[in-house]
């Protein structure tokens, strides 16, 4: 089967983030393109597309969940159950960094009953291709989380500095970039680097070169490959929804806000 007749790679992201942080505004950006500087307070949008990235099709599933304190209790037990969290907090604002421990502790609890389902599977002598995505609460590899500082345009106002915001990811066992929804600044790099990731992560659960658990606890796979730039590759003909994240371009942000 040739690479544009394969059916696409389904990896489902959950973004979650105080409100008011450009959750949405990031969404928006990949998916349609555009942004806004309105701000209509989200309890929880989905949305769907298609990228290609290294050669292969794949199917993002999106939530875009709530930020404001009063609707995080509406959290569905299916948003945790997504392969990769992107927690988005406001460089211009430090409070939003601290509320991101509050999902960080959400994940940590999902964390561990992937790793009890993998246990269990491996006590059963299931073969390791077979239990490595499961579905819903089955699920056995530990989610990947990366972190984003957004808004990265607005530097007279900027109160984390991108080392403390670094810091933060690791000490939390996430990957970091600082994002620009305004400025389409390491939007489709952020969700290409997620994507690689979670690839990473599903290789060596079914090659048992990697315990999920040691996965999690590092919270980053070995040195991944450069980033493409933009969403300027080739496009496929009679479809509109498949970019490929291709060809590097200089960029001042990408030489020291990726982690």
């Amino acid at each position: 089967m040739s690479i544009s007749q394969q059916s696409p790679v389904p990896i489902s992201i959950t973004i979650c983030g105080d409100g008011g942080c450009g959750k949405s505004s990031i969404t928006l950006r990949l998916v349609r393109s555009q942004w806004t500087s309105e701000y209509d307070p989200t309890i929880e949008d989905s949305y769907s597309v298609t990228r290609r990235i290294d050669g292969t099709v794949y199917h993002l599933s999106i939530t875009d969940t709530a930020g404001q304190e009063e609707y995080r209790g509406m959290w569905a037990s299916s948003n945790l159950s997504a392969d990769a969290f992107l927690l988005v907090y406001d460089i211009t604002s430090r409070d939003s960094l601290d509320a991101l421990t509050h999902f960080d502790e959400l994940i940590d609890m999902e964390t561990e009953t992937r790793l009890d389902n993998a246990d269990r599977a491996k006590r059963a002598g299931l073969d390791p291709v077979s239990h490595v995505t499961g579905h819903g609460r089955n699920k056995t590899v530990p989610p990947v989380k990366l972190v984003a500082g957004n808004k990265c345009d607005l530097q007279e106002s900027r109160q984390v500095p991108a080392a403390v915001g670094l810091e933060w990811a690791r000490k939390h066992g996430c990957g970091f970039m600082e994002t620009s929804a305004r400025l389409e600044v390491n939007i489709e790099e952020t969700f290409a680097l997620i994507v690689r990731r979670v690839v990473e992560a599903r290789r060596l659960a079914q090659a048992g070169a990697l315990h999920p658990g040691e996965l999690a606890a590092h919270g980053k796979t070995k040195p991944l490959p450069p980033l493409g730039y933009g969403r300027d590759a080739e496009k496929h003909p009679g479809d509109d929804t498949v970019d490929e994240v291709g060809s590097a371009k200089p960029s001042f942000w990408r030489k020291f806000l990726c982690w």
